[in-house]
């Protein structure tokens, strides 16, 4: 049974070596990582240029790409079969909420997951070290629970572990992906030829769209364990956008141009509490 491991951090991360670790007691374990750190890289393919294959160990290769470029170059030009798991991580540092939308280390179970394949993401919190033994511990055991139990389709698992020893860990806990802003977000600096530039930074703010959100379950001390499903489709304002079917339709045949004959306004549903970290 083989296992791919991946990650963003890249292929001298000690989390992914510590992840690599943590799988090999599951099944035979292969390694394809981008070769330098592709923090927030989201969903990119590589496009503009070659991608390079280098290999480190045995089943251990480095890909001067993303993350989602090294699943497929996995998937379609080094692995033997198709692998029973896709597991990417251990990052350094938590993707909650709104943050799994920029990630690389997410990204690359996604891509996993539209392959079909059961995909998780495993996430540390960092404080003053880096617990990769902790998070590792806790993805050897997600692991063993997906490959024996398997994952509803079209949806990959986001993991968070706390900055905590293992001891101290509160237990572990399903959770919804909470809301994860930045006030802000721009910070402008001028070089020392009187030119600006600019660092994405800031103050990250959090909003939880419910009670037991990923930021708060975290903060509490407890593993989360988020289901992401590939339909970001908002099947619910389906019903009410279709009024607008006939409306737009309308004005394209020459009628009225106004929005009248609609029922109604959406509504935001957005929650205001928020608490403040430094990013």
């Amino acid at each position: 049974m083989n296992i791919l491991v991946t990650n963003d951090d890249g292929i001298a991360s000690p989390g992914l070596h510590a992840l690599a670790r943590a799988m090999r007691p599951l099944g035979q374990v292969w390694v394809v990582a981008p070769d330098r750190e592709r923090t927030a890289a989201a969903h990119a393919l590589t496009l503009h240029k070659p991608l390079r294959i280098t290999r480190v160990d045995t089943r251990v290769f480095a890909v001067n790409g993303t993350p989602t470029d090294c699943v497929n170059i996995a998937l379609k030009k080094l692995l033997r079969g198709t692998p029973a798991l896709v597991i990417s991580g251990i990052n350094r540092g938590v993707n909650l909420g709104d943050d799994v939308t920029y990630s690389g280390t997410v990204s690359a179970a996604l891509e996993g997951t539209i392959m079909g394949i059961p995909s998780i993401a495993i996430s540390q919190e960092v404080g003053r070290t880096f617990r990769c033994d902790v998070a590792a511990f806790y993805a050897a055991r997600v692991a063993r629970a997906v490959l024996k139990y398997g994952l509803p389709d079209e949806t990959l698992l986001n993991v968070n572990v706390p900055d905590r020893p293992k001891t101290k860990i509160a237990g572990v806990r399903v959770a919804a992906l909470s809301r994860r802003r930045f006030d802000e977000p721009i910070i402008e600096k001028t070089d020392p030829h009187g030119r600006k530039y600019y660092w994405i930074a800031g103050t990250r703010v959090s909003w939880a769209r419910q009670k037991n959100s990923d930021h708060e379950m975290l903060r509490r001390g407890f593993v989360t364990l988020t289901p992401i499903h590939l339909d970001v489709t908002h099947h619910e304002a389906m019903e009410q956008l279709r009024e607008w079917e006939a409306l737009i339709e309308r004005g394209r045949k020459g009628g009225s141009s106004g929005l009248s004959g609609l029922s109604g306004s959406f509504r935001s549903t957005r929650k205001t509490r928020a608490t403040k970290q430094t990013r």
